[in-house]
């Protein structure tokens, strides 16, 4: 876990592409301190979140962080990438965000059986956007 870490910190902002140069001059600042940058999705919709630095260390993120090592591998280029579907990353930010002690001890199936069964997932219609930026990417491959 302290390899993904050490990653965050050195791979800066050049995994957010973007056309529009000032928002890649937006993102060539750090994000505001204790907070890290981060792609969330699957397939070829991903979408960029800032979050505290601290939720890293949630074993639910530890989790996530593992299943996205099987899905884009542990050495690629860019930001830390979280292969998990956007809605359900919004959802794990807000219980922890709260404060909400269920997110304390729920397991990743738990967790995902939740959001899925309950009305959860409609309550995230779109991720917030990321600065000035888009909030998703369209990758096109």
């Amino acid at each position: 876990m302290s390899g993904i870490v050490r990653k965050l910190w050195c791979c800066g902002a050049k995994g957010f592409p973007s056309a529009d140069d000032s928002a890649e001059d937006q993102l060539a600042l750090p994000p505001p301190e204790g907070h890290v940058r981060v792609c969330v999705g699957r397939d070829n919709v991903q979408c960029r979140f800032e979050m505290e630095a601290h939720f890293l260390n949630h074993p639910l993120f530890e989790d996530l962080l593992r299943l996205s090592e099987q899905e884009h591998g542990y050495a690629y280029d860019g930001a830390l990438r979280i292969a998990c579907e956007i809605h359900l990353f919004q959802y794990l930010l807000h219980l922890l965000k709260t404060g909400n002690p269920t997110a304390h001890y729920m397991q990743l199936p738990d967790l995902i059986s939740t959001f899925h069964s309950s009305a959860a997932h409609h309550k995230y219609p779109s991720p917030p956007p990321l600065l000035n930026i888009p909030p998703c990417q369209y990758s096109h491959s």
